[in-house]
C-alpha cells in the first residue's frame, strides 16, 4: 500500500503538494503572487488526472460514447477557470484565455511535438487530408470569432452604436458555434459507428476500475474548481506584482496551465512517430475551445450577470489569424521536421513578447 502511494506521487503528481501550500498561503499569509503561482502549479497535475480519468471512462464506455466523453471533457480545465473568472467579472482575462488556448495549442503544443518528434525520428509524415479537414474546421471557427468584432468596429463610429446589440450578437454567434460543434460530434459519432460495425475498432482495455475512474474525475474536478477560485481571486494582485497585464495572463499563462498534460501527450505521441495523433490533439483541442468552450462561457456570462461579448482586440485577432494560417500551411505539407517545430515555437515566443509589452490599462 505504501509503495503504491509513493508511486502515485511520482512525476507530475508530485506537484499535488502545491494544493495544501496554496490554501495555507491564502489563509494565513495573503500573498497574491505566491497564491497565484502555487494554485497555477497545482492545477497542472489535477488537469492531468482529470484527463487520465476521462480516458479510462472512455475505455469503459466503448469507442462511440468514449469519443463523446473525451470531446466533452477535453478542455474542462480552461472552462472551469473561465467560469470562475466570469464570476469575478474579469471579462478581459476570459476573452484572452479563449484566444490564448487556440494559439497555444497550434503554436506551442504542435511546435513542441514537431520539434521533439523531428529530433527523434527525422522527417515525419501524417495524413494530409485529415489534417486539412481539421484545419478547415478551425479556420471556420476562428472566422466566426472575428465576425462580431468586425461589425462592432464598422458600426462603432456612427450614431447607431447604442443600437447595436453586441450581447445579442455574441449570444447568436455562440449558439451557432455550439450547433456546429454538435453537428461535428454527430458526424464523428456516425463515423465511429461505421468503423465499429466493420470491426476496425478494437475496444481498449481499461487500466482502472470504473468506480475509481469516476471517483478520480469527480475529485479532480472539485480540486480544480477550488484551485481555480484561488487563482482567479489572486490574479489582480499577481499581475500588479509582476507588472504585466491581464491579457498576457489570459493569452499565455492560463492556457499553459490548463493544457500542460495535453502538451506532454502530444509530444509523447510525436516521439513515438504517431504524428497523426499529435496533430489531432493540437488542432482538435483548438477547435473545441473555439466551438465549445468559448460559446459556453459567453452563454454562461448572461446568467452570471457579467455579459461577455466576442469583441476581441486587434492584437488578439491578428495573433490567432496568423496561428491558424501557419497550421493550414503545415497541414497542407503533409510532413514535418524539427525545424518546423522550432519555427512554430519561435512564432509563439514572439507573440508572447508582444502581449507581455502591451501597456497596462
Amino acid at each position: 500500500m505504501v509503495i503504491q502511494f509513493l508511486r502515485f506521487f511520482k512525476g507530475l503528481n508530485s506537484l499535488l503538494i502545491f494544493i495544501p501550500i496554496s490554501f495555507i498561503l491564502e489563509a494565513f499569509f495573503h500573498y497574491p503572487l505566491w497564491v497565484f503561482v502555487c494554485a497555477a502549479i497545482a492545477i497542472v497535475p489535477l488537469a492531468g488526472l482529470m484527463g487520465e480519468a476521462t480516458e479510462e471512462i472512455a475505455k469503459h464506455l466503448g469507442p462511440q460514447w468514449g469519443g463523446l466523453v473525451n470531446a466533452t471533457f477535453g478542455n474542462a480545465t480552461e472552462l472551469i477557470i473561465g467560469l470562475f473568472a466570469l464570476h469575478q467579472g474579469l471579462l478581459q482575462l476570459v476573452r484572452a484565455s479563449i484566444i490564448g488556448s487556440v494559439i497555444g495549442n497550434i503554436l506551442l503544443v504542435m511546435g513542441a511535438a514537431v520539434l521533439a518528434g523531428g529530433l527523434k525520428n527525422g522527417v515525419q509524415t501524417f495524413n494530409r487530408d485529415h489534417a486539412r479537414s481539421q484545419g478547415l474546421n478551425l479556420l471556420l471557427a476562428v472566422v466566426s470569432l472575428a465576425v462580431p468584432a468586425i461589425f462592432a468596429e464598422n458600426l462603432g463610429t456612427g450614431v447607431r452604436l447604442q443600437a447595436v446589440p453586441l450581447r445579442d450578437l455574441s449570444v447568436g454567434v455562440s449558439l451557432l458555434l455550439l450547433l456546429t460543434y454538435i453537428l461535428s460530434l454527430a458526424f464523428s459519432w456516425s463515423r465511429r459507428e461505421d468503423h465499429f460495425r466493420s470491426g476496425d475498432i478494437i475496444k481498449e482495455i481499461p487500466n482502472w476500475p470504473q468506480a475509481l475512474s469516476y471517483t478520480v474525475l469527480a475529485l479532480s474536478t472539485l480540486a480544480i474548481s477550488l484551485e481555480s477560485e484561488l487563482l482567479v481571486r489572486s490574479v489582480e494582485g499577481a499581475t500588479r506584482s509582476l507588472g504585466v497585464n491581464q491579457i498576457f495572463v489570459g493569452i499565455i499563462i492560463v492556457p499553459i496551465i490548463g493544457n500542460a498534460a495535453e502538451h506532454s501527450t502530444a509530444v509523447t505521441m510525436a516521439i513515438k512517430n504517431k504524428m497523426d495523433i499529435a496533430m489531432s490533439i493540437a488542432v482538435g483541442s483548438s477547435t473545441q475551445v473555439a466551438l465549445f468552450v468559448g460559446p459556453v462561457l459567453v452563454l454562461s456570462s448572461v446568467w452570471l450577470g457579467h455579459s461577455l461579448s466576442y469583441i476581441f482586440s486587434v492584437p488578439e485577432l491578428t495573433a490567432v489569424g496568423f496561428a491558424v494560417l501557419i497550421a493550414a500551411f503545415l497541414a497542407n505539407d503533409g510532413k514535418s521536421h524539427w525545424l518546423y517545430g522550432a519555427q512554430l515555437l519561435a512564432a509563439y515566443a514572439i507573440i508572447a513578447l508582444g502581449f507581455y509589452f502591451l501597456p497596462i490599462p
